[in-house]
């Protein structure tokens, strides 16, 4: 047993210690000073103390010089007080409107949920108003002055100081949807530029109000003109030519152009109807109420799983059903306004015989049947109408109404099939010829 532990029985020094020990080395072993190794970390660490310090003064001071402050709110609300405030200081002294850029840092420091990069380029301002401003410059939200109610507010007609006529939304805040719509229309109309599109042209976010200034259009909304009846707004002065109503078509299609495709990522309307198109003094038709819209995935189908928003009878049938949102979901939409142009009927009327409730359920099999689209066709319009015409959009909105979303066109792909319609529009052609003739009625498929 022994033979197995040498080194625990022997007392002696290991061979390192014996060999110091013969050389003289001992004594110089035990008066070797221990407090350089205890000075030299606790300079490392105040070397490394003082550097965090420096650092965090700079980021400070850049903070500062930048106009932001280095903590944000993680809260969804925000101190509109203090914003508008430095805002409103900001504008006095530039002496002129604030850029995109900066309507979005002051309103949000630029923490908005996403920042599409928008291929097209131009300049658009937004400017911040006081609540005392726009009440002034509605009368006090007089009652008169109302030219649309719809679910998250009510948009008044107003006067700026400098003569300016202007459209002031007043948002109901109560809920979380408000409050979503109010950012997304700030972040996403002050990003956009296009003429298609509705203008916005300041906002105001001054305590617990939430309110969006637009250009003012004075021929009012698309639903107006077509069904006067159930229209807030009044009836229309007349009714709407087929001339006017195939521009109505293109320029709308136009304005999802540009949203589905010269946006990065693409925008999804999400709530495209007759009453957020509206109508400048020429009836030239403007896209407007990007509330509920939302950017589409990158991915080769584009789509989005998200909770289903819209109106009744706009609404796709795979989102309906599936919540899966894609740019053909807008593109169905635009195919129940186009029979809307085409019919001069809503999309839900409960009122009419079974069978013709739903719009696109009774369209759909007529639409292919050249005497059945005749009968289809707005009593309103008198006869006054191209047949050819009636016939190719038809057949567009044919396309654009299918169940299976990859059976319906891009967007692009219906402006390209109403441009020939829009440039013929000043030929000097009858109002109805006697001959049907279904020739170039092309829709390019995906």
């Amino acid at each position: 047993m022994d033979s197995y532990y040498p080194a625990i029985a022997s007392s002696a020094p290991p061979p390192v210690l014996h060999s110091r020990i013969r050389h003289g080395q001992i004594q110089r072993q035990h008066h070797r000073p221990h407090g350089s190794t205890i000075v030299l970390p606790i300079v490392a660490v105040g070397v490394l103390l003082a550097c965090f310090s420096i650092l965090l003064l700079l980021c400070r001071a850049k903070g500062k010089s930048n106009g932001g402050s280095s903590s944000f709110r993680k809260s969804n609300s925000f101190d509109e007080r203090m914003q508008v405030s430095r805002c409103s200081s900001n504008l006095r002294a530039n002496g002129s409107g604030y850029s995109p850029e900066e309507v979005r840092s002051c309103m949000y420091r630029g923490k908005m949920g996403y920042a599409p990069q928008i291929r097209s380029k131009g300049p658009k301002g937004g400017q911040v108003f006081t609540y005392k401003e726009l009440e002034l410059a509605t009368e006090g939200f007089s009652g008169r002055n109302i030219i649309a109610d719809g679910g998250f507010g009510v948009v008044y007609r107003g006067k700026l100081k400098d003569g300016t006529v202007v459209a002031i939304k007043l948002f109901h805040v109560q809920g979380k949807l408000g409050e979503r719509e109010f950012r997304m229309e700030v972040d996403l109309l002050s990003r956009l530029n296009s003429k298609f599109l509705v203008g916005l042209l300041g906002y105001c976010a001054d305590q617990h109000h939430r309110l969006l200034v637009f250009e003012y259009m004075p021929n009012g909304c698309l639903q107006q003109h077509l069904h006067p009846t159930l229209s807030k707004e009044g009836p229309a002065t007349r009714p709407l030519d087929w001339r006017t109503r195939l521009r109505i078509a293109l320029d709308c299609a136009k304005g999802l152009e540009f949203l589905h495709e010269h946006s990065v990522p693409a925008v999804i309307h999400r709530d495209f109807k007759c009453s957020n198109i509206l109508l400048d003094h020429n009836f030239g038709a403007k896209v407007s109420d990007f509330g509920m819209a939302k950017t589409g995935s990158e991915k080769v189908n584009g789509q989005v799983q998200t909770r289903v928003l819209g109106t009744s009878g706009y609404v796709a049938p795979e989102y309906a059903s599936s919540g899966k949102l894609t740019t053909k979901s807008d593109v169905y939409s635009y195919g129940v306004v186009l029979l809307e142009l085409l019919t001069g009927r809503v999309p839900v009327d409960t009122t009419r015989a079974p069978g013709e409730h739903v719009l696109v359920t009774w369209a759909l099999p007529r639409l292919t049947n050249r005497d059945k689209v005749v009968e289809m066709v707005d009593p309103a319009l008198q006869g006054q109408y191209s047949r050819k015409e009636l016939v190719q959009v038809a057949a567009i909105a044919a396309v654009c109404v299918q169940a299976e979303a990859d059976y319906r066109p891009l967007i692009t792909d219906v402006v390209q099939s109403l441009i020939p319609l829009a440039k013929s529009m000043n030929a000097n052609c009858p109002a109805t010829t006697t001959k049907f003739k279904v020739d170039n009625v092309s829709i390019m498929m995906p």
